[in-house]
C-alpha cells in the first residue's frame, strides 16, 4: 500500500465503519444465506418470534471452518476489504478459501440481519453482545452444523464477542483472535463517547422516542464526532490535516457526505455493548488465543495495562502489539490485516488441531 493513500482509507475506517465496496479479488465469490430462528429469547427474556441471520460464506463446506466477527456498525461484508479479505481470503494466503470455510456473518441489528429497521423500531428486542454470540453460535452449530473451528476471528466489536465466545463455549475453538479490544467492561473514553451518540440521538427533540419521519443529523454528527475522537490514529489525522485549512476541509467533507444509517439502528447498537465484559471468565478460555491490539488505539490504550494483566489470566494466551508509526491507524490499524497477517498464518501451522 502507498503510504500517501493511508490517509483516504484510515478516515474511510475512522467514520463510515460500515460495509467497504467488494472490489475485485483473488477469493472465491461469497455465497450468502439467511436463517430464521423462531422465538428467539433475548437476554432481557425478550422474545422474537422471527430472528433473521444473514450470512456469507467463501470455499467449500469441507474446508477447515473459519468464524470472522465484524465491528460495531458494520457487517460481515465489510470484512471482504481488500485491507482484510484481500490479505487473508486469497490463493497462499494464511486463511485461504481454497482450504478453509470462511463464515462471516451479519450480527444481530447490523447488515442484512433482523434490525430496528425493518419495521419495529424502538420495539424491536433491546440486544446485547451476549445474544450476538448465542445468535452466532446457533447459527454455526445448529445451522451450519459445525461442532468445531479451526479460529474464531473478530475485529473491535468482533474482538469483544471472540473473548465472550472463547469462555462460554471453551470447546467450540482451537485458536481465538480477539482483535482491537479489551476484555474487561466499558469504561474511559470508549464508553463515555459512545454515551454520547446514544444520548445525542435520544435527547434530538426530532428522534420522537423513534418514531422520526426524516433522517437525523444527530446521529451523523455524534458519529462522526466519535469516529474523530478514537479512530484513525494520530499520526494519520495529523498527516491528513496538517493545517487548519485542511482540518476544516476533511470535517466539512465527513459532513456533507451521504449518512444512510437510520438512527435506531446507530442507537441500538453502541447501547448494546454497555454491559459488556468478558473479564470473568477468562480462565476458561481453553483455545490458543492471540490478542491483537495497536500501540495508538485510543479505545483500548496500552499504557492502561489492562491486556497485559488480564492475558496472565488466559492459559494458552499472549499479546501482538502493533508498534504505532505513521502508516497505522489507531484503532483501525488491526483492520489492515497486513500488519499481523504473518503472525496468524504462523500460529495456525502451530496450533494443535483436534
Amino acid at each position: 500500500m502507498k503510504l500517501d493513500s493511508l490517509p483516504r482509507i484510515v478516515f474511510t475506517l475512522a467514520f463510515v465503519l460500515a460495509a467497504f465496496p467488494v472490489l475485485a479479488a483473488d477469493f472465491p465469490a461469497p455465497k450468502e444465506g439467511d436463517w430464521i430462528v423462531r422465538d428467539f429469547q433475548f437476554h432481557t427474556g425478550e422474545v422474537l418470534p422471527e430472528l433473521r441471520l444473514h450470512y456469507a460464506t467463501l470455499g467449500a463446506r469441507t474446508g477447515e471452518p473459519v468464524l470472522v466477527l465484524h465491528g460495531t456498525t458494520q457487517s460481515g461484508q465489510s470484512m471482504l476489504a481488500p485491507v482484510f479479505g484481500g490479505e487473508l481470503f486469497g490463493p497462499g494466503q494464511p486463511l485461504d478459501a481454497s482450504r478453509y470455510y470462511v463464515i462471516l456473518p451479519d450480527a444481530i441489528g447490523h447488515g442484512k440481519s433482523s434490525k430496528p429497521s425493518d419495521g419495529m423500531g424502538t420495539r424491536f428486542p433491546k440486544y446485547n453482545l451476549d445474544d450476538m454470540v448465542n445468535a452466532h453460535y446457533r447459527l454455526v452449530t445448529e445451522h451450519l452444523g459445525i461442532q468445531r473451528l479451526r479460529v474464531v476471528l473478530g475485529f473491535s466489536m468482533g474482538g469483544m464477542k471472540t473473548w465472550i465466545l472463547a469462555q462460554k463455549h471453551p470447546g467450540l475453538m482451537e485458536i481465538a483472535v480477539p482483535m482491537a479490544s479489551l476484555p474487561t467492561e466499558m469504561s474511559g473514553r470508549n464508553w463515555i463517547l459512545r454515551r454520547l451518540i446514544i444520548d445525542s440521538i435520544r435527547n434530538d427533540p426530532e428522534w420522537k422516542n423513534g418514531n422520526y419521519s426524516s433522517p437525523l443529523r444527530s446521529a451523523q454528527f455524534a458519529s462522526i464526532f466519535y469516529g474523530l475522537a478514537t479512530n484513525g490514529g494520530n499520526q494519520a489525522l495529523q498527516r491528513a490535516a496538517p493545517t487548519r485549512e485542511k482540518a476544516d476541509a476533511l470535517l466539512n467533507q465527513r459532513l456533507s457526505a451521504p449518512f444512510t444509517a437510520d438512527a435506531n439502528d446507530v442507537l441500538y447498537q453502541w447501547e448494546s455493548s454497555g454491559d459488556y465484559n468478558a473479564a470473568s471468565g477468562l480462565e476458561r478460555i481453553q483455545a490458543v488465543l492471540l490478542a491483537i491490539n495497536s500501540a495508538d488505539d485510543e479505545r483500548n490504550p496500552p499504557e492502561l495495562g489492562i491486556l497485559d494483566r488480564e492475558i496472565k489470566r488466559v492459559k494458552n494466551g499472549r499479546v501482538l502489539l502493533i508498534p504505532g508509526s505513521d502508516q497505522t491507524a489507531g484503532h483501525a490499524t488491526v483492520f489492515f490485516a497486513r500488519f499481523w497477517k504473518n503472525d496468524v498464518d504462523a500460529l495456525l501451522r502451530a496450533a494443535p488441531s483436534r
